[in-house]
């Protein structure tokens, strides 16, 4: 589907880029080990899944326990983030950011996933036994989101 960002005058969505002849409707040139990759629900469930596990039979549990722990110092936070505040309750393992601290409901610290740069979203909650997955074409920040925001608080509230 096409991918759109919200326009920062008027609020409104715009077109980012297009289904059929755009960037994303190409085969993925895997320049980058975080950013061009495309995946199904099903296999982001099933990645998920296997974290969640503790790797299964793909990963050893020592490989798992390492991408799943903050591996930042603080001094490589003071300098680093996307806007003020952006380390105080999450880190990064190697590959997933790694919820740190508790700052709204659905930030339990040890959950770790991944937000993608077009509104893509998972999250591994060991303690809540929880894969979600949210998959949207919107480019926008997830902390600043407000369909982010209400998905992960839905996700959290339906938790018996």
């Amino acid at each position: 589907p096409p991918a759109y960002q919200v326009n920062r005058e008027t609020g409104g969505l715009e077109l980012l880029d297009l289904a059929a002849g755009g960037e994303w409707a190409s085969r993925p040139k895997f320049l980058s080990g975080g950013g061009g990759l495309v995946s199904t629900a099903q296999d982001f469930l099933a990645f998920g899944a296997m974290l969640l596990r503790n790797g299964g039979r793909v990963l050893s549990r020592p490989s798992v326990r390492l991408m799943t722990t903050d591996q930042l110092t603080p001094a490589q936070k003071a300098v680093s983030g996307f806007y003020p505040g952006y380390f105080d309750h999450q880190g990064w393992g190697f590959g997933v950011c790694v919820r740190t601290g508790r700052d709204s409901l659905a930030s339990t610290p040890g959950r770790f996933g991944w937000y993608g740069g077009l509104g893509t979203a998972w999250a591994t909650d060991p303690a809540e036994d929880l894969v979600a997955i949210l998959l949207t074409q919107r480019s926008e920040f997830p902390e600043l989101s407000p369909v982010h925001q209400d998905f992960w608080t839905s996700v959290y509230q339906a938790i018996d």
